[in-house]
């Protein structure tokens, strides 16, 4: 799947949060960076489907400084490209 985090959820915590839930989650890879915008951060991830919506429903909430104002969401099928979960800087 891929999210598009958007609101405020750069210099917030937002990635190490994203990264700390999936490897919580335990079975789910893939990365997590901020994008060009200031106002957006990406998540590519892989996993169960049940374990990816168990994150995605983390995503939009945030760490505590965070404030999420929308998260799309994009369904694809796993690449196994990604060797557990990552922040891409």
């Amino acid at each position: 799947m891929q999210v598009l985090v958007h609101g405020r959820v750069q210099m917030v915590g937002y990635r190490m949060f994203t990264e700390q839930e999936a490897t919580r989650i335990g079975s789910i890879s893939g990365t997590v960076r901020n994008l060009a915008d200031g106002l957006s951060v990406e998540v590519i991830a892989e996993g169960a489907r049940t374990d990816l919506e168990k994150l995605l429903e983390e995503l939009r909430v945030g760490p505590p400084h965070a404030l999420v104002r929308e998260v799309e969401v994009s369904w694809h099928e796993a690449t196994g490209e990604c060797d557990g979960f990552a922040t891409i800087l």
